[in-house]
C-alpha cells in the first residue's frame, strides 16, 4: 500500500466513524429514520474523504487542489439550508412546534458535524504521514472525543434548578405556584388541567440564566422536549389546552404548564433539566469577574 493511499484510508475511516459516532440520536435529536441518516452518512463519507484527500495533495505539492474545499463549503451550508427548510415545514404540523430557534440551532449543528469530520479526517492523515496507521488512529480517536465533547453542548441544569410547582386556579386564572399562565373559565377544561396538568419552575443561578430564560426559542424548545417523551395531553382546534410558559418578571424564575399524557413529574425534571440550552438563546450579559449588572453599563 502506498502512502498516499494508506493516509486517504485510515483519514476517511477515522472521519466516517466520527461521523456516525455524532449521528447517534436521543429524544430530541434528529434524525430520527433511516432515510435521514443515510442522506447524512453519504456526507459524512464525502467529509472525511476530502479531509484525507487534502492531506495527499499538500504533501505532493499540488496546491491549487486545495481550492475545492470551498466547493465542499458551499455543499455543506447547503445542507444547513435543506435542515432548516424541512424542519420548518414538518414543524407546522407538530402539537407542540420545536420553534425556529431551535430549528436553527439543530441546522447549524448539521453543518458544523461536517466540518469537524473533515478536520478528523485531516489531522488523521498528517499522523498517519509521520507516525504510520496506529499513530494516526491514536490522533482520530483524539479527535473524535474532543469532536463529541465539544457537539455536546449545555443543558439547562447548568444555568438552572428545576423544582416542581403547584397548579391551581384562582377563578378562571390557571396559576403555577403564584405565576399566571392564561385564562380559561370553561369548568370542565379547569378540570381536565388539574387532572392532567403538571407544573415545574425554574430557578435561575445567575443573571445570565434569568436572560436566557427569557427567550422565547429557548422556552419553545423545552417544551417540545418533553411533549416528545411525556406526549401531550391535547388535540388540534383546543386552544384552552396548550403547555406554556411564563416568566415572574421580579425574580426571573419560569413558570412551564405541561400537559403530558404520562403524568410523571420526576421524568417531566429530569426531561427539563436534559434540555439542551440554545446557542442563539445563550446570553452572558455580565462580565467574568461578576461585578457588573446586567441592567447597568452592558
Amino acid at each position: 500500500m502506498s502512502e498516499f493511499t494508506r493516509i486517504i484510508f485510515v483519514g476517511s475511516v477515522m472521519g466516517i466513524i466520527c461521523r456516525m459516532w455524532l449521528l447517534r440520536t436521543d429524544y430530541r435529536q434528529y434524525p430520527t429514520y433511516p432515510h435521514g441518516k443515510i442522506i447524512h452518512l453519504a456526507l459524512g463519507v464525502i467529509a472525511s474523504g476530502l479531509g484525507s484527500v487534502l492531506v495527499a495533495t499538500l504533501l505532493d505539492k499540488n496546491y491549487t487542489a486545495v481550492t475545492f474545499l470551498t466547493l465542499a463549503a458551499q455543499q455543506f451550508r447547503d445542507v444547513r439550508n435543506m435542515e432548516r427548510q424541512m424542519l420548518t415545514n414538518v414543524d407546522e404540523l407538530e402539537l407542540v412546534p420545536r420553534g425556529l430557534t431551535y430549528i436553527e440551532g439543530i441546522a447549524m449543528a448539521f453543518e458544523g458535524r461536517n466540518y469537524l469530520v473533515i478536520a478528523t479526517a485531516f489531522f488523521t492523515g498528517i499522523a498517519t504521514h509521520f507516525w504510520h496507521w496506529y499513530g494516526g488512529g491514536l490522533v482520530g480517536i483524539v479527535c473524535i472525543v474532543i469532536a463529541v465533547k465539544y457537539m455536546a453542548g449545555r443543558t439547562i441544569a447548568f444555568i438552572g434548578n428545576v423544582r416542581e410547582g403547584q397548579v391551581r386556579f384562582e377563578g378562571p386564572n390557571l396559576f403555577v405556584d403564584d405565576i399566571l399562565i392564561y385564562n380559561t373559565g370553561l369548568k370542565d377544561t379547569q378540570q381536565k388541567i388539574l387532572k392532567h396538568g403538571v407544573g415545574l419552575i425554574l430557578e435561575p443561578k445567575n443573571a445570565n440564566a434569568t436572560v436566557t430564560f427569557s427567550n422565547l426559542g429557548q422556552r419553545q424548545a423545552i417544551l417540545h422536549d418533553v411533549a416528545t417523551i411525556l406526549g401531550v395531553y391535547r388535540d388540534s382546534g383546543e386552544p384552552s389546552l396548550v403547555p406554556l410558559s411564563k416568566r415572574d418578571l421580579d425574580s426571573g424564575r419560569l413558570a412551564i404548564f405541561l400537559l403530558p399524557l404520562d403524568r410523571d413529574v420526576e421524568k417531566a425534571k429530569a426531561i427539563v433539566r436534559r434540555a439542551p440550552v440554545l446557542e442563539n438563546a445563550y446570553r452572558r450579559p455580565l462580565k467574568l469577574t461578576g461585578k457588573v449588572k446586567p441592567d447597568h453599563h452592558l
